[in-house]
């Protein structure tokens, strides 16, 4: 093998590890109350195009409950966390809304013409330029509503 195609098999081999998903579950954790924990994680579900599962689980007031959000076929993982009447947490996505409720320990998907007016922005979970699932409170990252379709 020739110098030069060792280097170009090299490339070839850092661009395709590079520009690989791993499948290997990405949480971003938000503490959006002191007794109060929102996890979105996030899994690869192809190893080339932005396809992922999420999966949000809330920890709350002695409770733990789970909901598999609508999944991330193209650049659409983003979800922000709004505070509504009663300590109801709203997790907005651009297809899908869930909404939980401390009373009942309660994951709900609801329309979006259910959820409540006047609802506080707390954050959103969002990949960072570098690709990084995380949760940005809304001191560090101002609120970015969904467009409808």
């Amino acid at each position: 093998m020739t110098a030069c195609s060792t280097v170009g098999v090299l490339a070839a081999c850092a661009w395709l590890v590079v520009g690989c998903n791993s499948d290997l579950p990405m949480p971003a954790v938000a503490v959006v109350a002191p007794a109060t924990e929102l996890t979105i994680t996030r899994v690869a579900t192809h190893p080339f195009l932005a396809r992922f599962n999420l999966t949000l689980t809330v920890k709350a007031h002695g409770c733990s409950v789970s909901s598999d959000l609508f999944p991330d076929t193209g650049g659409v993982s983003r979800r922000n966390v709004y505070r509504g009447l009663g300590g109801r947490l709203y997790i907005i996505g651009q297809f899908d809304v869930r909404r939980f409720d401390p009373r009942s320990c309660v994951i709900e998907l609801i329309e979006f013409r259910s959820v409540e007016p006047g609802l506080r922005y707390l954050g959103t979970f969002d990949s960072e330029d570098t690709g990084r699932w995380t949760f940005s409170p809304a001191e560090k990252r101002s609120e970015r509503p969904f467009q409808p379709l």
